[in-house]
């Protein structure tokens, strides 16, 4: 008989989530606030992959591992911490997550921080990856796209081949995408086996996959030296990897995907689960106060305690110039 293949699931969590200021905090980053019927994203994205994993890492930072650790044992979740002592983009936190791991073991590699539904499409869509990945194809989900989105990178592909990646587009370029009708959305979300992942990261990237190996060989149970850390190359996997190798396959899926990276995406999965808007589309988030809105149509009026933010619903990439600026005048409200 058969041994099946190890599957272990990989939790990304170090985004910070900047334009969904000022609810997500550098304190308080968007996977960790229970905005979902009391629960958070980072809690969804554990439970909804327990059914296709037997292991569990989680790839954090040593600002929010007390985050994750407090979600993980309110579940009595057993788990791999990997803690980054500073961030180095996505190909290094993948790479400790491999070494970690048996060269034959199957990485399913997600943010978490996204919302994803439909879980039957879902599973499908995870069980034809692993197919792929335990043939030595790295592979990348691409989500069938319901419409022009300007937020979103593009895979192009022809069947389950990958031509090209494209960067987040503007809206002419979303529309000629979306009419040629084989582009994808690119979900940031992966499956490999972790030796061929690092067999490739060594080929393009010989010097992240080296001083990745060097920080992780001296790792203190699970957490990575600072100075060691500092000296590997900051880049992402889509450059370090997935645009160079000839191993890619694309999954496309049908199920139902947002990465949740603005306050436009958070309106759309709020309206779609009873979340109240008023008669022009104007909706509060962040309190029960009466607010009212006059003059105004799709605004989006978001409170904290400590700061508030008023936007037009289709200005919400907008949102991260607010960031930028105050992490220049005023720091402290980012924490």
């Amino acid at each position: 008989m058969e041994n099946k293949p190890s599957i272990t699931h990989v939790i990304l969590t170090g985004g910070v989530g900047s334009r969904l200021w000022p609810l997500s905090r550098k304190s308080q980053p968007k996977q960790y606030l229970d905005l979902f019927d009391g629960k958070s994203l980072f809690e969804m994205t554990v439970e909804r992959n327990r059914n296709v994993a037997n292991k569990i890492m989680v790839v954090g930072n040593i600002d929010n591992c007390h985050l994750s650790r407090k979600v993980m044992e309110k579940s009595n979740t057993a788990y791999i911490d990997i803690i980054e002592s500073t961030p180095r983009n996505t190909a290094a936190a993948i790479a400790f997550a491999a070494f970690a791991s048996h060269p034959d073991d199957i990485l399913i590699v997600t943010p978490s921080d996204h919302i994803i539904d439909e879980m039957e499409n879902y599973e499908a869509a995870i069980q034809e990856a692993v197919e792929k990945a335990s043939k030595g194809y790295i592979v990348t989900f691409g989500i069938v796209p319901t419409k022009p989105e300007i937020g979103y990178g593009y895979i192009e592909r022809k069947g389950d081949d990958v031509i090209s990646f494209r960067e987040k587009p503007n809206q002419v370029t979303a529309k000629d995408f979306i009419a040629k009708g084989n582009f994808l959305w690119n979900s940031g979300m992966f499956c490999f086996k972790a030796g061929v992942f690092l067999d490739e990261l060594q080929s393009f990237q010989p010097d992240v996959y080296e001083k990745s190996k060097i920080a992780w060989a001296s790792n203190n149970n699970g957490t990575l030296d600072l100075q060691l850390s500092l000296e590997i190359p900051s880049i992402s996997i889509d450059y370090a990897v997935m645009e160079r190798s000839k191993k890619i396959k694309v999954v496309p899926s049908t199920f139902i995907w947002s990465d949740l990276g603005s306050f436009e995406s958070v309106y759309e999965y709020l309206v779609s689960t009873g979340h109240s808007v008023d008669k022009n589309g104007n909706m509060v988030i962040g309190t029960d106060n009466y607010t009212a809105f006059v003059g105004l149509k799709n605004t989006i009026f978001v409170y904290t305690e400590t700061a508030n933010l008023i936007l037009q619903k289709d200005s919400s990439q907008d949102v991260k110039n607010i960031y930028n600026q105050l992490e220049r005048e005023n720091p402290d409200l980012l924490n």
